[in-house]
């Protein structure tokens, strides 16, 4: 079975091939998926990674209706990936089926769920981003309330960042970073201890729409929709472009505007922890975490007990 669908595979990746050559290779193709695209969610292991030509194998799971498991070469067309997506590295994405594109079939929609397997060897350290231990630099921010903050508002607090945009379409990217804050937000405003000891602050990387009056409209949302609603645990700050550019290098977070429709943001995904004294205790790849995972992290960084 498994060798029927890799032939039938191939034999639309060379069927494509042969009727882009006749009409002019990528002058006639598209890498966009055309109205009669099938798409199928895809999980899997990174087994190696050609970057110069977008282009990683996957040891993947089942894919229901169309593949069974198997190890294969797949494009990718999205550029933020090549710095996250490294072998033994777990994402989840789309599979992108389409005979009308110049590739037949890619990967689309990624998202790094964890770091490589630590059985495995480890590879090299891009120290840019080996940030734990480190203090976090200074940024000038301005939450939902239009109040300027930097990382003096936090001191002698532990607190988790994350990284969101407030149109993001995906229930597994922004929205679930939202939502694990809001859920652990009403979680530590309940324990006295927690909330004196612990902060959230969710950073949007689209300064261009995402406004502090916009952004606290959508912490709003997420607190219940009361308008009333005082954001103490949790703030939400936006900054200058350079300004967000700035913390998202330092902590390896990878964005930018999608190509093909200007009002989606492509990007990975990053949550940190950092310590009462403003060092980076732990960063957490994917959104492969619970808010139990996450209060577990504050904790201990706070030096409560677990």
């Amino acid at each position: 079975m498994r060798i029927i669908i890799f032939s039938l595979i191939f034999a639309f990746l060379f069927t494509s091939c042969q009727r882009n050559s006749a009409t002019g290779n990528a002058n006639s193709a598209s890498n966009s998926a055309s109205a009669n695209a099938k798409r199928y969610p895809i999980k899997g292991k990174v087994i190696s990674v050609d970057k110069a030509n977008k282009k990683v194998k996957l040891e993947h799971d089942d894919i229901p209706g169309f593949m069974e498991a198997m190890t294969m070469d797949f494009p990718v067309h999205e550029d933020w990936v090549w710095d996250d997506m490294v072998p033994g590295s777990e994402i989840r994405g789309e599979l992108v089926v389409d005979n009308g594109a110049k590739d037949p079939f890619w990967i689309e929609k990624i998202g790094i769920l964890s770091a490589p397997d630590p059985n495995n060897p480890a590879p090299p350290v891009n120290e840019n981003f080996a940030q734990v231990g480190k203090p976090v630099p200074d940024f000038s921010l301005t939450n939902q309330d239009g109040k300027k903050i930097s990382v003096k508002d936090f001191e002698g607090k532990a607190f988790a960042l994350t990284f969101i945009y407030a149109k993001c379409p995906l229930p597994d990217y922004c929205i679930r970073m939202s939502t694990n804050f809001s859920d652990l937000t009403r979680q530590i405003e309940a324990d006295p201890v927690l909330k004196e000891k612990l902060r959230l602050l969710s950073i949007s990387f689209d300064p261009a729409n995402d406004t502090p009056a916009k952004l606290r409209s959508y912490g709003i949302g997420y607190m219940g929709n009361d308008s009333k609603y005082q954001f103490g645990v949790w703030q939400l700050a936006v900054g200058k472009d350079e300004e967000v550019r700035k913390i998202a290098d330092f902590f390896g977070l990878r964005y930018e505007v999608d190509p093909t429709d200007k009002t989606k943001i492509n990007h990975s995904l990053r949550t940190a922890v950092i310590g009462p004294d403003g060092k980076v205790v732990k960063i957490i790849p994917g959104n492969d975490w619970t808010q139990a995972d996450l209060l577990r992290e504050l904790r201990s960084a706070a030096g409560l007990p677990k």
